[in-house]
């Protein structure tokens, strides 16, 4: 019998090319492919896609006012990127990109680092003010600054961490209530294998919720770093 984590394992599908590169890859083709409903009367999908273009319009400008609308392509896009890759990770036989810490960890990474870049080239030296909080005495000036700066590192930690393993906890549950059904139909307890077969439905409705939410919350975070480089502390 395949081990549970068999479905996180990232293989080579032909030289060069692996599961993971190739949900990637479908994942930015198929939005290319729906962002060309342009039509003047939308249709449903795109009633849909024109809801979540004002939803984010109007969230960047209340976070960081109508100068934050340059980061609005690269916030949109990331959203629907990470919610597809979610989506089709629902799939049988579909691999997650988000499961792998590596891959979003090296996004959130990415991210932040562009952060911190775009900080510096705004205000100079004076973003550096934002690890001495406001108010605060002098004399607890070094350790404040020492819990800050971790604290600011550790946003690239927390944004791939928390989309890696809510995604991975999801399809673990999944997969073990599924070989739990399995084996009790496999022994004729067809009435015993209503209750877990019943669990799992409403899990697959939980894991889409979550997919969702995990794509949101993670743009959401974006918004609010990039607010560091447009406001001064």
């Amino acid at each position: 019998m395949a081990s549970y984590f068999d479905q996180f394992v990232i293989v080579n599908i032909v030289p060069g090319v692996t599961n993971s590169s190739l949900m990637l890859l479908i994942s930015i083709i198929f939005i290319l492919v729906i962002f060309r409903n342009n039509n003047l009367i939308p249709r449903r999908w795109q009633v849909v896609l024109e809801i979540l273009y004002d939803h984010w319009v109007n969230l960047i400008k209340d976070s960081l006012t109508s100068r934050g609308l340059k980061y609005f392509p690269f916030i949109i896009s990331t959203f629907f990127l990470i919610a597809f890759l979610n989506l089709f990770g629902l799939f049988p036989y579909v691999f997650t990109v988000g499961t792998h810490i590596v891959i979003t960890f090296g996004i959130s990474l990415s991210i932040l680092i562009a952060v911190t870049i775009l900080g510096i080239k705004n205000f100079k030296l004076n973003f550096f003010s934002m690890l001495m909080p406001q108010g605060a005495p002098m004399a607890l000036g070094p350790l404040l600054v020492l819990i800050e700066t971790a604290s600011y590192l550790s946003r690239a930690l927390s944004l791939g961490i928390r989309l890696a393993a809510n995604l991975s906890a999801g399809h673990l549950l999944f997969i073990i209530l599924a070989s739990f059904s399995y084996k009790m139909l496999e022994s004729n307890l067809i009435m015993l294998s209503l209750f877990p077969i019943l669990i799992m439905i409403f899990i697959t409705v939980l894991e889409i919720a979550v997919a969702l939410i995990q794509a949101y919350v993670f743009c959401l975070l974006i918004t609010i770093y990039l607010e560091d480089t447009l406001k001064s502390h």
